[in-house]
């Protein structure tokens, strides 16, 4: 900390600008000049800085991205300018005639020039700029007015909140228009995430990255990689530019980002030339775009031919060809994912869609297949979206004969035989297998984590080439190997195989919460093992307990005494544990900490900023504090970080009191 007030100030606006800068160098430049570490390291001293002294943050602190408090509702704001429509085309003799439209209109025959660009498949915005200063954001809404998501745009990585004063002369007033959008890649992650837990999934990443903008909280933006590009021009004060192109280069001065790859084109086949490289290279591109946009350079030109109803004369969309076609289901059948979740995916007649020949679609869930009424024999029309599965867009239920057949899901596991089971209020069907080999991987990794047994050298390679060369079928197996067979694998050796097995060794003396943790019994975190350990005792107690038993455990619900009592049910599960035991596991009671939080229970949701989750267990089970995993009459605290989910809901519905981050340190350094 720094001794004087001005020093102090001197700092914060030091890092301020340094954050920005780097900021602006990854996200908008992709030209990064330091490490992620240390964009870190700088971006924590500010928030630090800011937390302890808020009265000196400034207004557009880069901080700002983390999100802020939950709005009630999103109010209207008018656009600057009204915010058009764009007309399509999809082939070359549209294409020409909307250049004579032009040209008759303007009474030329001179060729035009055009800044063409790919059309982001996104979410239409306006950014409104006061002296450099974001000051409001919105959607575009009915094209006059639109909602103010100024906050939540706030929190997306690649927006200036103040624009850079070294390059173009920074106007008065600048609206920008845009599309916020969803990476391909983060939007296939986002949709796996959704898969496994069983929620619904997003058709496209439009959709996703609407969700995300419509959220009342801004703390779950933040946690979304949206991205935005910059496409158009609304009212500027003052305005100096001659044409679209120098404006799209000034706002790369000011801090934000063009959309990329925009070519200025002289004639119609350069035009259809770029369309069409655009339309190979869309596959490959870390977004989604359905064709490209075309636009008159000139803006005195664009002034002089003015609108059409709610489009300009100007400007155009020029379409891809459709990425959809037809065919018939063969079959359904269910693959089984690597944390076990059951995904049903349709065999199809092979049919040619956007260059490659596709055999199978993912029906994602149960869900979905009965949202669509989904049958075996269906005719369907099939969308590829960039996937390499593609999916289901509907069914022609006008071609039916009869013949179709509706679709259920096993109820066990075809991988392993062991039992299928869906929670209430959840998509997903879940195998609760031990040593079902399609999640091997995943129960190896979890069960010497950290959190779990904590075995130190079983890495993920090595886990790879265990499972991959047959040498373990489960967890147990791990206990029998030797240190001959473990020398002779890649990257292991004498030395560490040594240490592997003298690691495996001492994690046989285990407490009883660590074990049951390790099993990696849905829904049961260290927490809920914890709280188990200490009601039954013995892990023959808790394997022998049944669903109403195991409800009588404080903070268990029905829900996860039904994923307990079933886990342990499965015989493949029980005989995993047997050979565990059988290779000399030594199961300890744990002594309970006492302390000023003793008799307290906390519940935590969302990320924390300054301390991890499994940090924050510590330091409230250290003064004898109890985490729980679920939300219940009877919780003290719910400890609320960013993107918390719907704990945070249950908590004000009960009336439990609610902590941020900084109230929890406060209890914690208080002693309770």
């Amino acid at each position: 900390m720094t001794d004087s007030l001005e020093a102090l100030k001197a700092e914060i606006r030091e890092l301020t600008d340094k954050v920005a800068e780097h900021g602006y160098r990854y996200y908008v430049l992709d030209d990064p000049r330091i490490t992620d570490s240390e964009y870190d390291e700088l971006f924590r001293r500010l928030s630090r800085l800011e937390r302890e002294h808020p009265e000196l943050a400034l207004p557009n602190s880069p901080t700002a991205k983390v999100g802020g408090p939950p709005l009630d509702r999103f109010t209207t704001v008018r656009h600057t300018l009204p915010m058009l429509s764009l007309d399509n085309i999809t082939n070359r003799e549209e294409l020409a005639d909307f250049e004579q439209r032009i040209q008759r209109f303007l009474k030329t025959t001179d060729p035009l020039e055009y800044v063409v660009e790919p059309k982001i498949d996104g979410v239409g915005v306006e950014l409104v700029y006061e002296d450099g200063e974001l000051a409001v954001a919105s959607t575009r809404g009915d094209g006059v007015d639109g909602e103010d998501i100024t906050q939540n745009v706030r929190t997306i990585r690649s927006v200036a909140l103040s624009l850079r004063r070294d390059g173009a002369a920074v106007p008065r007033l600048l609206a920008v228009r845009g599309e916020v959008f969803y990476p391909t890649e983060g939007f296939q992650r986002l949709n796996r995430q959704r898969e496994e837990a069983g929620e619904y999934i997003f058709a496209n990443p439009r959709n996703a990255a609407a969700g995300a903008l419509k959220q009342l909280d801004s703390k779950i933006t933040a946690s979304r990689p949206l991205d935005l590009f910059c496409h158009g021009m609304g009212a500027v004060e003052p305005a100096s530019f001659a044409g679209h192109a120098e404006f799209l280069a000034a706002l790369q001065d000011w801090g934000l980002k063009p959309v990329p790859l925009t070519r200025v084109c002289g004639s119609v086949d350069e035009i259809v030339s770029y369309q069409e490289e655009m339309e190979g290279r869309r596959d490959a591109l870390p977004y989604e775009i359905d064709g490209v946009v075309l636009k008159v350079n000139s803006l005195e030109l664009q002034r002089r031919l003015g609108q059409i109803a709610r489009s300009p004369r100007w400007a155009m969309a020029y379409k891809f060809k459709p990425r959809q076609s037809t065919t018939r289901i063969l079959d359904i059948q269910p693959q089984v994912g690597r944390t076990g979740t059951l995904t049903p995916v349709a065999s199809l007649d092979p049919v040619q869609l956007a260059g490659v020949t596709v055999r199978n679609a993912s029906l994602h869930n149960m869900d979905e297949i009965q949202r669509k009424d989904i049958r075996v024999g269906d005719t369907i029309v099939i969308e590829r979206a960039g996937d390499v599965i593609p999916y289901v867009v509907r069914v022609l239920a006008e071609e039916r004969d009869g013949s179709e057949r509706p679709f259920e899901m096993p109820t066990q596991c075809p991988m392993c035989g062991s039992q299928v089971y869906r929670e209430e209020g959840e998509a997903a069907y879940r195998c609760v297998g031990l040593s079902c080999p399609a999640k091997l991987k995943e129960s190896l990794k979890f069960f010497g984590s950290r959190h779990a047994l904590d075995i130190e050298g079983l890495g993920e390679k090595l886990i790879e080439q265990l499972v991959e060369k047959k040498l373990v079928a489960d967890s147990a197996d791990l206990f029998g190997l030797d240190e001959e067979t473990l020398a002779s694998l890649e990257r292991m050796g004498a030395k560490s195989a040594q240490n592997l097995m003298g690691e495996l060794h001492r994690r046989k003396d285990a407490t009883l919460s660590r074990f049951v943790t390790a099993l990696g019994i849905r829904h049961v975190g260290e927490a809920t093992a914890k709280v188990l350990a200490e009601h039954f005792g013995t892990l023959d107690g808790i394997m022998g307990a049944d669903e109403e038993a195991l409800t009588e455990v404080r903070d268990i619900g029905p829900e996860v005494a039904k994923s307990i009592a079933g886990f342990f049910a499965d015989a493949g599960n029980r005989r995993v544990i047997e050979k565990l035991l059988a290779h000399g596991f030594r199961l300890k009671a744990e002594a309970r900490a006492e302390g000023a939080l003793s008799g307290k229970s906390f519940v935590l949701t969302g990320s924390l900023e300054t301390m991890s989750r499994s940090e924050a267990q510590k330091m409230i089970a250290a003064l004898g504090g109890r985490v729980s995993g679920s939300v219940s009459g009877k919780t003290d605290y719910v400890v609320v970080g960013a993107d918390p989910g719907s704990k945070a809901t249950k908590a004000e519905e009960l009336g439990v009191r609610v902590l941020d981050e900084d109230g929890l340190r406060a209890l914690l350094e208080g002693g309770g």
